[in-house]
């Protein structure tokens, strides 16, 4: 198998991870040729939400590329739109909401690389 070290977002086929939000991979070990991270596009609709969960392994980023959200970062809530970054330590309980009127899209920067099996729902 080759590993792709350029992709095409067009070219990655979305999917709902089990938090609910719908991602295309851009950058996976298992598909690409990243090694330690993985780097996705999530996409919330309006008036829709991810469930509360947390990562055990993972730190992520998220980085809000279009459209506006309330993240649950642990006890706090804040706003976020285009060109805000959150911060998400292993083992802090998230979600995150679009409060606006277009889709939210987020670029999600995980290390080590997401996996389904290290998502507990909440």
């Amino acid at each position: 198998m080759t590993l792709a070290w350029h992709t095409r977002a067009a070219d990655s086929v979305p999917f709902v991870t089990k938090d609910g939000s719908s991602i295309r991979e851009l950058m996976h070990p298992r598909s690409h040729g990243a090694r330690a991270q993985s780097l996705a596009e999530a996409t919330i609709e309006a008036g829709a939400g991810t469930a509360l969960h947390r990562h055990r392994d993972s730190e992520e980023l998220y980085h809000v590329i279009a459209g506006y959200g309330r993240m649950t970062l642990g006890a706090r809530e804040l706003e976020v739109g285009p060109g805000d970054t959150v911060c998400i330590r292993p083992g802090t309980a998230h979600r995150i909401a679009n409060i606006g009127s277009q889709p939210l899209r987020i670029l999600c920067c995980c290390s080590p690389c997401y996996r389904d099996e290290d998502t507990e729902l909440l």
